[in-house]
């Protein structure tokens, strides 16, 4: 959520802001809600100063004899007025939490402006994808040489977009997120942790997925919510808290299954697995000072990486457009892999700072060292990665012309010392 404050000081840059994400201007309205409720609030104060003096003066007035019905029925009119004001600030209150609550988070100054994916700017690419002497398959056609992937069964199961492993090509999913794991927690210093996936809608609204992106998430009859990415648990560990600057940078991994009921992807990836209602998903989540955020960025963005280097996957790093970043974030980097089936690059992670947009959301904040106050924490999350597509990844990238997988070294400890995976 962004600060009114902000807004009141630089209405101009707060609409401008919005037209770069396809939004028209809002600053006018959020002030004058804003002064309008601060005004109710000074008048507020006033009238309840006022009618705290004139029960004063009741009282003064009765044990000296006085007469004390005007001073009573001042005192009367003032509680309605009373209640009047309160329910003013109230409403003015409400509407201005409701229209920031729908408000995405001002992207940073060196973001590209555009709509769509079309704006992206490639920052950087790493690796050359494989050339094959044989036509290259998507994994699709893969699993089913290999067996163990079965839509049809899951079809039975729970319907569309949802996918069976089973065997060898389970194993190679669990190697795959063990292998991150390990990677983030022992040479990148993040804590693993393993949340609920069910959180309440607090939670949500914490990390900005509520209220304007309901629509996209699986809800229980008990009212929680299947999360959509372990961001939202690990995120919300720092909810309602205030840390001691010294304790900062707080940095959790965990690997989940994550669940999204696709709402606006109608039509779009129908085929395998790249796009599903239910995935796994290695995620990391950083809580840090606010002077340490870009460089935490770029940090987290490195782990990612990692893994794709580790793995021997060709993959380019994108900035994200303004039309293409997400509700909370000021910056993203998309990592896409290069996937032979499809012959183009894919999106396997997505690493965005949000700045104290989520933090005030959250109510997450630091206590700076010496200092009384506190300030709003800075939060970052990123994908390390997302398992199912890096599965897809391995697979393609990996595919012999005999109908068998490579297995990529850094996975074999992971599998046994397994160096392939066998046609069925």
């Amino acid at each position: 959520m962004l600060d009114i404050r902000w807004i009141r000081d630089n209405p101009d840059a707060f609409d401008a802001a919005l037209k770069t994400r396809g939004m028209d201007p809002m600053a006018t309205i959020l002030i004058d809600l804003n002064a309008r409720r601060r005004a109710a609030q000074t008048d507020l104060q006033e009238v309840q100063t006022r009618r705290n003096e004139a029960s004063k003066q009741i009282g003064a007035a009765k044990s000296s004899g006085g007469n004390a019905e005007v001073l009573i029925a001042e005192v009367a009119a003032l509680k309605d007025r009373i209640q009047t004001l309160e329910g003013q600030e109230q409403d003015c209150s409400e509407q201005l939490q409701t229209i920031l609550s729908a408000v995405p988070n001002v992207p940073s100054e060196d973001v590209p402006e555009g709509e769509d994916e079309d704006s992206n700017v490639e920052l950087r690419s790493i690796g050359t994808p494989p050339s094959f002497e044989f036509e290259a398959l998507d994994h699709v056609a893969i699993g089913e040489i290999l067996g163990g992937m079965s839509f049809e069964k899951a079809a039975r199961l729970s319907g569309a977009r949802f996918v069976v492993l089973s065997g060898q090509l389970a194993r190679l999913d669990r190697a795959i997120g063990a292998f991150m794991l390990d990677l983030h927690t022992k040479e990148f210093g993040y804590t693993e942790v393993t949340p609920p996936v069910l959180v309440r809608g607090e939670a949500l609204y914490g990390t900005g997925q509520l209220p304007k992106f309901g629509e996209d998430l699986f809800r229980t009859k008990e009212d929680f919510w299947l999360i959509p990415t372990a961001e939202v648990p690990l995120t919300n560990l720092a909810a309602e808290e205030i840390l001691d600057e010294e304790d900062l940078p707080l940095r959790f991994t965990a690997l989940t299954p994550c669940f999204r009921s696709e709402a606006g992807a109608a039509g779009r990836d129908t085929r395998g697995m790249l796009r599903q209602h239910q995935f796994n998903k290695v995620e990391l989540v950083s809580i840090v000072h606010p002077d340490q955020s870009e460089a935490e960025h770029e940090r987290m963005t490195t782990a990612a990486e990692e893994v794709l280097k580790r793995l021997g996957l060709a993959y380019r790093v994108m900035v994200l457009s303004t039309g293409e970043m997400g509700f909370s974030a000021r910056k993203t980097y998309d990592l896409e892999v290069w996937m032979p089936g499809q012959q183009t690059y894919r999106e396997i992670s997505s690493c965005s700072t949000c700045g104290d947009f989520q933090a005030r959301r959250m109510r997450a904040r630091f206590r700076p060292a010496g200092e009384k106050g506190t300030q709003f924490v800075h939060t970052l999350n990123g994908s390390g990665l997302a398992v199912g597509r890096t599965l897809i990844a391995v697979l393609e990238n990996y595919q012999q012309a005999d109908g068998s997988v490579t297995v990529p070294e850094a996975l074999r400890p992971y599998m046994d010392g397994r160096e392939w995976l066998d046609p069925a």
